[in-house]
């Protein structure tokens, strides 16, 4: 097996361990990172070889941007503050705290690259976090810490990872100016994120084809994050504003249906084989990693094992006052922002803390030797370090990642079912009243036949009716079941037609004379018919 082969190895599995994940209850990530451990033990599997430099800018900016999708400017206003505490302050608790244990038990280990290795296992991984406690259930406030933790908790920690990467490498290091490092980083990423994301938008509009719109939105994340990188800003926060602004623009048309629809697909593909491919890399480099540190690996487990309990505790030390504390200033000043709302809740949040991609792509970023003006050589215990990144990862991905299920169940933490099913009818109430109010001022312009107009009126209604049927009363149920009911027996049968439109049109692909490119044309209209949502009942819907 070559590295190609194994590459589409990864590919696959990541595709497979979705529904295996669903049969079995146990979170996809887990699964693929326990099959890259089983394609490392295989002796035909060659040993990857990735450069360190390309680690970062390959895996973070497709993942930043798929997870910024599922969220919004206005989430991040309103949780500004648990994501302050969780993102910024923890990440730094946090690499204090490991930087001081491994610079003590590791003595070989200089100061700035144990700060760079606390950097660097102090972010958890929204990926996987966010994966099971998603599939679990978790009122959504949780789940919205989690997703905003994990975003700009991967700033934070990258950012200080790089200022203790570069004195570690050059040997100089000043604290005002690696703050003033800080700032600008942070300032430059801004600045290129919104002027690429406008940028980007703009030319959205031209292209037009919402084909090349989604495909432009693949190049826009790389593109930002390298650019950032060398202007000497932060790649992360400018992927994360770049795909902030341009899920904010996207989101302001209505009308671009075609446009939302390919992209949440096609994003939603791309982050299923990114994931599955830097979590199988996780196994795989993990008999990398072990083979390195063969002979020293008694004496760095005692280290590993106490980075891993450092960062549990201080997670569990930091929440349970920062809950409290914002739990009161959430009852005080009745601020709109996703927290805790229990002790439960907490345990939840912090047993969910897990460790994954952004962990393993910086360690496996750390470069291989320092400058000259560094006293030259190997970058001072490179393979300690990796060998403690990776005993973290496989430590909180699979322990905390297999029984936060069992976590979840034990406590009780389940979503307001009965809210979320309220602000549904509430949503599903809008839509009719705006559909109906639309309908009125075409009535003002335009004189409609009394039949066509009886028709609307009840088609303005059911888009409300068909999200929630609630908003009907029993004798409208009533009859919306008896129409759905023969919507249902029309759509089957129109879907045999339709099929059979479609196999004749195949059939005539191949006949000799025949233009695959008006065929094609044709069957898009075809494939484009079947999927309309009016032309379905709601009962079959997707």
């Amino acid at each position: 097996m070559d590295q190609l082969a194994l590459f589409f190895a990864l590919l696959l599995a990541a595709l497979l361990m979705v529904p295996l994940g669903d049969r079995t209850g146990l979170p996809a990530p887990v699964l693929m990172t326990v099959f890259g451990g089983f394609l490392a033990l295989l002796p035909f599997t060659p040993e990857v070889s990735v450069p360190p430099e390309f680690i970062l800018p390959l895996v973070l900016p497709p993942l930043l941007y798929a997870a910024v999708q599922r969220t919004s400017w206005r989430q991040f206003a309103a949780n500004k503050r648990p994501i302050l505490l969780l993102a910024v302050a923890l990440v730094f608790v946090n690499t204090a705290v490991v930087a001081a244990v491994t610079h003590t038990m590791l003595p070989g280990l200089g100061l700035a690259a144990a700060v760079a290795l606390g950097a660097l296992v102090a972010p958890p991984d929204p990926i996987a976090a966010t994966a099971v406690a998603g599939r679990l259930g978790l009122p959504r406030r949780l789940v919205s810490i989690l997703e905003g933790e994990g975003l700009f908790n991967d700033v934070t920690a990258i950012t200080l990872y790089h200022v203790a990467i570069g004195a570690a490498v050059t040997g100089a290091f000043s604290l005002p100016r690696a703050a003033g490092a800080l700032v600008l980083s942070a300032v430059v990423a801004v600045v290129v994120g919104f002027g690429l994301g406008w940028t980007a938008s703009r030319i959205m509009g031209m292209l037009g084809d919402p084909t090349l719109q989604t495909g432009l939105t693949l190049l826009v994340p790389f593109a930002s994050y390298v650019l950032a990188e060398e202007l000497m800003g932060s790649g992360v926060l400018a992927v994360l504003v770049t795909a902030l602004y341009l899920s904010s623009s996207r989101v302001a048309d209505p009308d671009d249906v075609q446009g939302r629809l390919a992209g949440r697909t096609f994003w939603s593909v791309i982050e299923t084989l990114v994931t599955g491919i830097a979590f199988g890399l996780i196994g795989l480099e993990l008999d990398v990693v072990f083979n390195a540190v063969r002979q020293e690996w008694r004496w760095l487990l005692p280290t590993a094992l106490a980075v891993v309990a450092v960062i549990v505790l201080v997670r569990l030390l930091w929440l349970l006052p920062a809950a409290w504390l914002a739990g009161r200033l959430h009852r005080d000043r009745d601020l709109d922002e996703d927290i805790p709302v229990s002790w439960r809740e907490t345990v939840v949040v912090w047993w969910a803390g897990m460790r994954g991609v952004a962990t393993v792509a910086l360690a496996l970023a750390v470069p291989l030797h320092v400058e000259a003006e560094a006293g030259g050589g190997g970058f001072p215990e490179r393979d300690a370090i990796l060998f403690v990144a990776f005993a973290v990862v496989l430590a909180t991905l699979v322990c905390q990642g297999l029984t936060l299920p069992w976590v979840v169940r034990r406590l009780e933490v389940r979503t307001d079912s009965a809210a979320e099913r309220e602000l549904e009818r509430q949503l599903a109430l809008r839509c009719a009243k705006a559909a109906r109010r639309r309908l009125r001022e075409i009535e003002e312009v335009q004189e409609l036949p009394d039949e066509v107009l009886d028709v609307l009126e009840r088609r303005a209604w059911e888009v409300g009716a068909r999200i929630c049927p609630d908003l009907a009363d029993e004798e409208r149920r009533e009859t919306q079941a008896q129409r759905t009911e023969r919507a249902r027996t029309v759509w089957k049968l129109q879907a045999e037609l339709l099929s059979a439109a479609r196999h004749e049109v195949l059939a005539a692909r191949g006949e000799p004379g025949t233009d695959p490119q008006v065929v094609d044309r044709v069957l898009h209209q075809l494939d484009v018919r079947s999927v309309r949502v009016w032309g379905r009942p709601s009962g079959e819907r997707d």
